[in-house]
């Protein structure tokens, strides 16, 4: 089995269940509890946040543990519409068009509890429409949501300049930097950023962890009520060992980005050419200069998609049709369409490349592919 889905999940690699387990075996008491189990169970939370802290270059009060990127994103767009609202402001999240299904569900809810929403253009040579972004700005933007990788195609968007105007406005940035944290450089002090959120199982963590970042000063209220857990922004008992594994896949990433990073990139590149060289009609979604080294997103003229999965899972070669993160659900990609209007006739496959990928491994992902091309018929394009 060759899997080329790690845009998708990834495996739990050994260094962070490990570490869950030692947690989960030993030190497994309450961490609010007074006695010895509780006290350990929060010094390991405690270090747990000061190891994703100093890798990301941040203070260890701005960091919050939550359940998963999903919620990271929607507790930064809809906890700072809270946040606006309870001070009597209008809330108006602005996001661009190939965001995450996370952070444009989240944008729109600010709009059905009152406020207001909108979206920024991505053109497929990879640019922001600033133009669009100034004039959402000027109008009372108060939060803009600007992912630092995007998840089907790998493209790297301009996040420094989207803060920089965000800032020039008094509004709030936030970004979605999940498919960013060990294929591209994460630092908050580097990038002053308001929001930045994260998710453990793309980097070889656990599923269901993940990390908030909030700059000091930057108001965000909760969205859900209980005790007073992570400083009453998300309240509830702590997964203190999924916190654990959490920190150490995020140290581990960033420790490792820049080799993994050049690996990464001269698998892609190889599995791009041997795929270019056989297949006529063969697009490259995202192929702009800045774009993260782990996705390649190839559109397919004239086959069906669903198809196409199942003859190269067969062939046992697990890649995905655009993102895997709608249950499922082999849909028409939002982000392909923004990038390029609607592809009809067209199969877009992601291969998403990880840790345990090798050069056999492509090689063989090219030829299975090739293989199960040949055997399909041909689809029509409608007119």
């Amino acid at each position: 089995m060759i899997y080329l889905d790690h845009a998708a999940t990834t495996p739990i690699r050994s260094e962070v269940r490990e570490g869950m387990i030692a947690v989960l075996d030993g030190d497994f008491g309450n961490p609010s509890s007074a006695h010895g189990w509780g006290r350990r169970a929060a010094a390991h939370l405690e270090e747990a946040r000061e190891r994703v802290a100093d890798t990301i270059e941040a203070d260890r009060s701005e960091i919050y543990f939550v359940r998963g990127g999903t919620e990271s994103d929607n507790m930064a767009i809809l906890g700072h519409a809270a946040a606006v609202r309870h001070q009597g402001g209008t809330p108006f999240a602005v996001a661009s068009t190939i965001e995450h299904k996370a952070v444009l569900g989240a944008a729109a809810e600010v709009a059905n509890q009152g406020g207001r929403w909108s979206t920024v253009p991505v053109y497929a040579d990879g640019t922001l429409d600033m133009d669009a972004l100034d004039t959402a700005l000027a109008s009372g933007a108060t939060i803009v949501s600007v992912m630092t990788v995007n998840n089907e195609v790998g493209i790297q968007l301009p996040i420094e300049d989207v803060v920089e105007r965000t800032s020039a406005h008094r509004a709030v940035s936030h970004t979605d930097a999940v498919q960013a944290l060990g294929k591209v450089p994460v630092s908050v002090r580097d990038l002053p950023v308001d929001l930045l959120s994260l998710t453990g199982h793309k980097i070889y963590g656990a599923k269901g962890t993940g990390v908030l970042f909030v700059r000091r000063g930057v108001d965000i209220a909760p969205l859900i009520f209980g005790g007073g857990q992570e400083r009453a922004l998300r309240p509830g008992t702590e997964d203190v060992a999924g916190a654990v594994g959490m920190s150490i896949a995020v140290e581990l990433a960033v420790q490792e980005q820049e080799s993994e990073s050049a690996r990464l990139r001269g698998l892609r590149d190889l599995l791009q050419s041997r795929l270019e060289g056989e297949i006529p009609g063969l697009r490259i979604h995202g192929d702009v200069p800045d774009r993260a080294p782990h996705i390649l997103n190839v559109g397919i003229p004239n086959v069906d998609p669903e198809a196409l999965l199942a003859g190269l899972d067969l062939e046992g070669i697990a890649a995905s049709a655009g993102s895997a993160c709608e249950s499922g659900a082999q849909t028409a990609s939002h982000v392909l369409e923004a990038l390029y209007g609607r592809l009809e006739g067209v199969a877009a496959l992601r291969f998403s490349l990880g840790h345990s990928t090798t050069e056999d491994d492509v090689i063989h992902a090219a030829e299975g592919t090739l293989k199960v091309l040949e055997r399909m018929p041909s689809v029509e394009t409608p007119a």
